[in-house]
């Protein structure tokens, strides 16, 4: 779950709300959301201690189309994409060490394939630029260190698991490092004291740079549209369901591993927010003469780990938190690598993926599926989209998570006889705050960035054809 995305988008998150207490309360409602639906799949991760994890929950709970269209947006941008973004992440901040690696450096590029602006009638999606193809240092060790992971987890789950318990206890102990520094030492009363003044005093940025006030229903949609960022942070805490086929007592484990896990990273999530909102003034201009004066909204780059600790160890602080989130994220894409191939395999046993991606290697892992998800994550890399496309899959995401989450009603009713080891804490209320909470941000970004949500449903809906014709398929090699 912890990659970079905790050090930096909370700068686009105060410049959506404005004010320390609505920053912090995005976070805490996230948090919530994150820690509610991993109770809820605690339940059927007991009743389906299978490899494939959530593609498993839907089809036993809907059908295999459903399980099916959730592998296809998988594969095709939620986990290969952000596979991509990590890795891009990974070899931004190692150029921050080895200055080599350069972002200005390009060496092969494409530009400005792409459309816009689309008139659909009753709103209009901006200008979207496919941005085909750049290539340069940042994309060669990005791609190499994806090709590199998946080498290693070809190599059999201990070697993945010996690079992902050294890489999560290694960011798990620096985070904690992080916000003790924080909290202990680069604390400013200046800041605290600004903060405090505006603390529930939320206020987005307007046309010519005015400050407008926000209440009612633009602040909840302002809260809507600034959890996207918050809950792409939060994500892949479903991926151990993932790998319920490799893990010992998974009935027990499994619930426990989505509870605690979640748990503590929220909890970590939080008391970072609280160790900007102490260090620097949320409010700040962006052509600001120095940290204060930028505040978080503007932290050069949305840099905000950086411009945190930059009080402590000056200069040195782009160093420590570079070389922070380059252990941070190689540990995050490990795990995401280890875990996506797994979801393949469950498909291609099913006959609804390749054939080979359903086969183990000697070292028993789906080999086959790591490298197909490697190569697709590695030529996401090449293009400028992989971060877009993100964007426009949170829609997507939360239809499944939504799915999912429902599917746990359906399976009491419709099958009360299967074993059930662990049930859903807090049911039905739990399951159905998470469902209603779900469905209000993707109401939001319906009615308020509907170019992050009708991309995302096409890539879903693309899967229903893809889906008939690969069963077709199946029963003519039957025949």
């Amino acid at each position: 779950m912890i990659g970079s995305g905790i050090f930096i988008v909370s700068a686009d998150i105060a410049r959506m709300v404005g004010s320390p207490g609505w920053l912090m309360m995005v976070w805490i409602i996230t948090g919530f959301m994150t820690i509610f639906a991993a109770l809820s799949y605690g339940e059927l991760a007991g009743m389906f201690p299978k490899a494939g994890g959530q593609y498993v929950y839907l089809k036993e709970a809907y059908n295999p189309l459903t399980g099916f269209l959730y592998g296809w947006t998988l594969f095709l941008v939620i986990q290969t994409g952000t596979i991509a973004a990590v890795g891009m992440a990974f070899a931004k901040f190692s150029g921050v060490l080895i200055p080599w690696i350069s972002e200005s450096v390009v060496w092969f590029s494409l530009k400005n394939l792409g459309f816009g602006p689309l008139d659909l009638g009753l709103f209009t999606i901006r200008q979207f630029d496919l941005g085909f193809v750049k290539f340069g240092p940042v994309q060669l060790v990005a791609i190499g260190s994806i090709g590199f992971l998946t080498w290693i987890n070809t190599k059999g789950i201990q070697e993945g698991k010996k690079i992902q318990n050294a890489f999560t206890s290694g960011k798990f102990i620096l985070l904690v490092l992080f916000i003790i520094i924080g909290l202990g030492f680069a604390a400013n009363s200046s800041s605290i004291n600004l903060n405090s003044l505006i603390f529930w005093n939320p206020m987005k940025e307007g046309p010519g740079g005015a400050d407008i006030p926000l209440s009612g229903m633009a602040l909840i949609a302002a809260i809507g549209m600034a959890m996207v960022g918050s809950l792409f942070s939060s994500d892949a805490w479903n991926n151990i369901t993932f790998t319920a086929g490799e893990v010992i007592n998974p009935r027990k484990n499994i619930p426990l591993s989505l509870f605690l896990g979640t748990m503590a990273v929220t909890i970590l999530y939080l008391l970072a927010n609280v160790v900007y909102i102490t260090v620097l003034p949320v409010r700040g201009e962006p052509a600001g003469s120095d940290i204060a004066a930028r505040g978080i909204q503007y932290a050069l780059n949305d840099r905000l780990g950086t411009a945190a600790i930059s009080g402590v160890f000056g200069i040195y602080a782009v160093l420590i938190m570079a070389t922070f989130i380059v252990i941070s994220t190689f540990g995050c894409n490990n795990g995401l690598i280890l875990a996506g191939a797994r979801v393949y395999y469950a498909m291609a046993s099913d006959r609804i993926f390749f054939k080979k991606v359903g086969r183990l290697n000697n070292h028993g892992v789906p080999a086959t599926g790591l490298v197909i998800q490697g190569i697709w994550a590695g030529l996401l890399c090449l293009s400028g989209t992989y971060g877009q496309l993100l964007d426009y899959v949170v829609f997507a995401v939360l239809i499944f998570y939504v799915l999912t989450i429902f599917g746990l009603f359906r399976l009491r009713i419709n099958r009360p006889e299967l074993e059930r080891p662990y049930k859903a804490f807090g049911y039905p209320f739990i399951p159905l705050v998470y469902i209603l909470l779900a469905l209000a941000v993707m109401i939001i970004l319906l009615i308020y960035k509907p170019e992050y949500t009708w991309p995302g449903l096409i890539i879903v809906i693309l899967g229903i054809p893809v889906y008939y014709l690969w069963h077709k398929k199946q029963k003519i090699e039957d025949i």
